[in-house]
């Protein structure tokens, strides 16, 4: 007897998807008039990215199933960015229930209202896209790294457009009077030292591993000067 072969997580994830947002796509029709995309990708970066990888956002986390990877499949049969987006808004809307585990479990009206439609539709648009990268920004190279690994989800620093994250401290305020030393240090080990009301274990602790010693530093030396004239 031959042995039963498990299907890959990502297909399975991208069935169960399909089957529960398929009667909100034909109810609702393809797609929205009204999503602003580029709102969509701030609110993503903001209220998801801290559970999903998303490439064309710049998020990395691995709490929920990376949704570059649940819908490349789709992408390859042909699925439109129309479809997708009506499958992300079914799951946010009607989320499998709570368990305590994120990894299988998504909060319920994590987004809602408009919010949803820009979050949808920026997901439809960019989940599974071959090649998607986060968009240049301006900055030089410290700001790019900043955006390319979604800080400004967790974040909030005015040098960057739509970097208004609140699960970690506000950069403009903590920063000021901080070295590039001690910036590069926080970075790498986020729970040497916590911030004053925030938990620990929130900022991903391997950025040590996923971005280089230069990217680091770059990073470090975009954030002090950026901060550099606000008040703390």
């Amino acid at each position: 007897m031959n042995p039963v072969k498990s299907t890959p997580k990502p297909i399975v994830l991208l069935l169960a998807l399909i089957a529960l947002g398929a009667t909100a796509v034909l109810a609702s029709g393809c797609g929205t008039t009204s999503a602003d995309t580029a709102r969509g990708r701030v609110l993503f970066t903001k209220n998801c990215g801290t559970c999903h990888t998303l490439s064309q956002a710049g998020t990395t986390a691995t709490v929920g199933p990376n949704l570059d990877d649940a819908f490349a499949s789709a992408r390859e049969i042909g699925e439109d960015s129309d479809t997708i987006e009506g499958i992300v808004k079914a799951q946010v809307e009607n989320p499998r229930p709570s368990n305590g585990d994120p990894a299988v479990s998504m909060p319920a009206d994590i987004v809602s209202g408009q919010d949803l439609e820009d979050v949808a539709a920026y997901v439809g648009e960019w989940a599974g896209v071959p090649g998607a990268a986060p968009p240049e920004v301006p900055g030089g190279p410290g700001a790019q790294v900043f955006a390319n690994n979604g800080c400004g989800g967790c974040h909030t620093l005015s040098a960057i457009e739509g970097a208004g994250g609140t699960v970690g401290p506000d950069l403009d305020e903590v920063l000021p009077g901080q070295s590039q030393s001690k910036v590069e240090e926080d970075v790498i080990d986020p729970n040497k030292e916590i911030a004053k009301g925030y938990p620990a274990n929130v900022m991903p602790s391997n950025f040590g591993q996923t971005l280089s010693k230069k990217e680091v530093e770059q990073l470090a030396e975009f954030l002090v000067e950026s901060t550099a004239k606000k008040g703390g």
